[in-house]
């Protein structure tokens, strides 16, 4: 399912959100990735899947979720990797144009120091960029680049790209305990943050199963004292420390559904249960989908989640 949604978003309303890069396509392997390792790295973008094909896609789930009341606020490209590793991202936003919903990107910045990727995410109503930190050795540790990243790379594609962008800028910074939430790494960062004047810097904590399972969050007194730190220094911070909701979309067909929505959204088992609700679906969908092993049950800070299974793409 290359187009899932809409589903709740603590920044954006109700998305629908839009798979440009095959599952965990990715420049980084982060360490708190709730879609688990990179299964294949990558720096050098490339063809995946056909932008008119993902705009046909797109416009069928509009449809459905119109014939069920469903509203949809964004039309956000959030995929399973990196969304700038697609060599047609922009032209993709271009076709999205004429739907009249805003487009977002949720990008880690990775290739940001590229001209050709600021060009494209300059067609965007709404970026966000990833700033986990940046001092090198915690930038490496809590998103494990591949080779041929370079972080200073990144930070002058991102001052670049923040001079020219006339959409709305916001920033991420991932705190992951005993990385990067310590008061030099954050006052750093939100040095770092202040040149480019966001819209709004969102410090955020692991919610959902990370990749590493050492991965914690930090205890609500870190959290505070981080916030702290960012407000010191910039002018709007918000945490993103909350659960999204249960207001998951019905678009007509459970099964596409919750396989589309945990594909890379995994989600909580109060959320299935609102969501079979709302659609007059029984549980019993959702243990015919684990006994298929299309999806899986992970527990995480006493909760139980439910996530699409991912597949090593093939040639």
């Amino acid at each position: 399912m290359k187009v899932f949604g809409p589903v709740p978003s603590r920044r954006l309303g109700k998305s629908i959100g839009i798979n440009n890069i095959p599952p965990k396509i990715c420049t980084y392997s982060c360490v708190y990735c709730q879609l688990g390792r990179a299964l294949k790295m990558a720096a050098d973008r490339q063809e995946f899947f056909s932008p008119e094909e993902l705009l046909i896609e797109v416009k069928e789930k509009i449809k459905n979720a119109e014939a069920n009341n469903e509203s949809t606020d964004y039309l956000t490209i959030v995929p399973d990797g990196e969304p700038t590793l697609d060599v047609n991202l922009g032209k993709l936003i271009d076709l999205l144009k004429p739907l009249n919903i805003k487009t977002a990107v949720i990008t880690n910045s990775s290739l940001i120091n590229l001209p050709e990727v600021r060009k494209d995410l300059l067609k965007a109503d709404w970026v966000s960029l990833k700033i986990d930190s940046v001092l090198e050795d915690v930038w490496r540790k809590i998103d494990r680049p591949h080779g041929k990243i370079r972080l200073n790379s990144i930070l002058d594609g991102i001052i670049k790209f923040a001079d020219i962008f006339k959409g709305q800028l916001n920033t991420e910074t991932m705190l992951v305990n005993n990385i990067n939430n310590d008061k030099k790494s954050l006052t750093h960062t939100a040095e770092f943050i202040k040149k480019i004047h966001p819209s709004i810097s969102y410090l955020s904590v692991p919610t959902r199963p990370p990749s590493a399972k050492w991965v914690i969050a930090p205890k609500e007194q870190e959290v505070n004292q981080a916030y702290q730190v960012f407000a010191d220094i910039l002018s709007k911070v918000e945490l993103l420390t909350g659960y999204e909701g249960n207001e998951f979309a019905y678009t007509g067909n459970i099964e596409e559904d919750i396989l589309s929505i945990t594909s890379v959204h995994p989600m909580r088992e109060d959320a299935v249960k609102e969501y079979l609700k709302k659609a007059n679906g029984k549980y019993s969908v959702i243990e015919k989908l684990i006994n298929e092993n299309k999806i899986i049950v992970s527990e995480y800070n006493n909760n139980r989640f439910y996530l699409r299974k991912l597949n090593t793409m093939t040639s």
